[in-house]
């Protein structure tokens, strides 16, 4: 078998020979932090996503593994996260009651659709649709659900009764109208375990500040003899490894739960090539899309068969493994093994640990998604970025998440077409005061500009969606009673040209031939000139009208400048202005015999 083909079905082969003992060693090391740091973190999603609470453990054992064996990143670790957790959650909760053997079953299958939608993506190559998702929908929908996960945590952390499955503004009326029922004893718990893991980051920030919280708020409620006091436990995890399962994949599931895999699939390939190129910043290494998109989709087609609910990259986990000094993807596997051998020593423990010590804990992870320095950021600079944030941070809170995702990646999308579909068209000319006579932007430096031709740069594609408007701009330019009837355009800024754009080129040429002047080109890319040729555009508007340089095209053009016009000009900005035209019939014929 072909190497590179070999390489590209098993990635993996590719970072092997990198192990050694160092590596090993540093990721090793990297794991044990890894495996720490993901213990409360993994119960804590999976309370948040309606599943039990072993299944975030599981998720972050099997799903990691086979990420890390498939993708590209050496660094990025997945697994369950907040965002696709509250998904999870919104999908299934309308059909089963969270916890449920009907729920898990659900989730499961859902698992393996999303990991299904986003291998397909990564085979057929569509890695690069990430790069049309503006950051901006990533930040609101996540501190949308950050928010809405505070919200539905505060009646563990406050002792009141509020049903499930409310709307946010119906839960936050819950909480107002019940405030007076708070207990004391599950605020003190909750409040108590919060405020241990901030003082645990603030002055202990080398430890893990969630799992000694968490131990914290579990002898706090014991202190307070919080059990008798109406204060509830999460109760013992079962102490063994994820069991082999089979995910329902029957019609019936697969129409229930198509459009929310969707959304997930989407939402968790987002997440996951946002983070891992994130870090690769840092570490100087080139992310495939691609593979990351048949990594994340293996790791949840793989893990819907061993207990796994739907995961995706993880910020939080992924910048303290690289940050802990992991220098390949051993890291987490080393993670996901030691995980499995704390799950079966620490089980029996939980049994002791309190819901509203998880609750305070949940808090903390959702005040730690939002992005405040992103988002300030964001307001400042840019009005579209704004609306796009603004909109899909509302939609997360008042409509379903699925929806709130498609609304900003579609935002995303109309605002990238508008901007491409406008591409900058700069009028420009030599500037006498530079070296050389550099062209200048007319716009910003008070140049003079010749009176026969009227030069402009053309900064973008000119495809189908920017012809309507490239169109109006060239004819409000050269208009029939402006002088400027002779255009020159300056296409090294054309990326692309299609169809569409090359016959708006024959139009215009043919427009201005009517009323006197004539198009040219210089510096057009070679697809474009290539597209041209093979069209029969170049022909019509004629093969001496395409020049490979500005140079070329002025010294040529001057030519077949009108000399009454020259004789009397004012501006004199091209070189060849100290040399007067010989009349057009002899320019013309110079011209022609210069072409050979």
């Amino acid at each position: 078998m072909n190497q590179a083909l070999l390489y590209k079905i098993f990635p993996f082969l590719g970072w092997w020979p990198m192990v050694n003992r160092n590596t090993l060693r540093a990721d090793f090391l990297a794991g044990i932090t890894g495996a720490i740091i993901v213990l409360p973190q993994g119960v804590a999603f999976a309370m948040i996503a309606g599943m039990p609470p072993e299944y975030g453990l599981y998720t972050a054992m099997v799903t990691p593994v086979i990420a890390a064996l498939f993708g590209s990143s050496f660094h990025l670790i997945s697994g369950p996260t907040t965002a696709i957790s509250i998904v999870v959650f919104a999908a299934i909760s309308q059909f089963a009651d969270p916890g449920s053997a009907d729920y898990v079953r659900l989730a499961l299958a859902l698992t393996f659709m999303a990991g299904a939608i986003q291998l397909v993506l990564g085979l057929a190559r569509m890695g690069t649709l990430i790069n049309f998702v503006s950051h901006s929908v990533v930040i609101a929908f996540t501190a949308g659900a950050a928010l809405l996960i505070a919200t539905s945590q505060l009646k563990h952390v406050m002792g009141i009764e509020v049903p499930r499955g409310l709307p946010f503004l119906e839960n936050w009326s819950h909480l107002f109208r019940g405030i007076g029922q708070t207990n004391p004893y599950v605020l003190a718990v909750g409040l108590g375990t919060l405020l241990s893991a901030i003082l645990f980051k603030r002055f202990l920030p080398k430890l893990p500040n969630m799992l000694l919280a968490m131990v914290f708020g579990s002898v706090l409620s014991l202190v307070l003899d919080g059990e008798a006091h109406g204060v509830a436990l999460v109760g013992q995890l079962p102490a063994h490894l994820p069991s082999p399962s089979m995910p329902d994949i029957s019609e019936r599931t697969i129409r229930l739960l198509a459009p929310n895999a969707f959304a997930i699939a989407l939402l968790g390939l987002i997440e996951a090539v946002s983070i891992a190129r994130a870090i690769a910043t840092h570490t100087q290494q080139r992310i495939d899309g691609n593979q990351e998109f048949i990594g994340q989709g293996l790791s949840n087609l793989f893990g819907s068969f061993f207990s796994s609910y739907a995961g995706s990259g993880s910020f939080t986990r992924s910048g303290v493994n690289h940050q802990a000094g992991a220098k390949t993807p051993m890291a987490a596997v080393f993670a996901a093994v030691l995980l499995a051998l704390v799950l079966l020593l620490v089980a029996p423990l939980t049994a002791y640990l309190p819901m509203p010590a998880m609750g305070g804990i949940i808090l903390l992870v959702a005040y730690n998604l939002v992005d405040f320095r992103h988002i300030k950021s964001i307001l400042k600079t840019s009005r579209t970025e704004t609306a796009v944030l603004i909109i899909t941070f509302g939609s997360t809170l008042l409509l379903e998440l699925e929806f709130a995702i498609y609304i900003g990646v579609f935002l995303s999308l109309i605002f990238y077409l508008q901007r491409t579909s406008k591409p900058r068209i700069v009028e420009m000319a030599p500037n006498p005061a530079s070296e050389k006579r550099k062209f200048a932007n007319v716009a910003m430096v008070d140049v003079k500009e010749c009176p026969q031709l009227k030069i402009i740069r053309i900064d973008g594609s000119l495809f189908f969606g920017a012809v309507d408007h490239i169109g109006g701009q060239l004819a409000q330019i050269t208009h029939e009673e402006s002088t400027h009837r002779k255009l020159l355009i300056l296409a090294s800024g054309i990326n692309f040209l299609d169809m569409n754009g090359a016959e708006l080129l024959v139009q215009e040429a043919r427009r201005l031939r009517s009323i006197g002047g004539d198009l040219y080109i210089a510096g057009l890319k070679l697809p474009g000139r290539e597209l041209m040729a093979k069209g029969g555009f170049k022909e019509d508007i004629g093969e001496d009208h395409f020049f490979t340089s500005k140079q070329e095209a002025l010294a040529r053009m001057y030519l077949a400048f009108n000399p009454q016009i020259c004789a009397s000009c004012q501006a004199r900005i091209f070189q060849e202005c100290e040399t007067p035209p010989q009349g057009r019939g002899e320019g013309e014929k110079q011209a022609e015999a210069a072409n050979g």
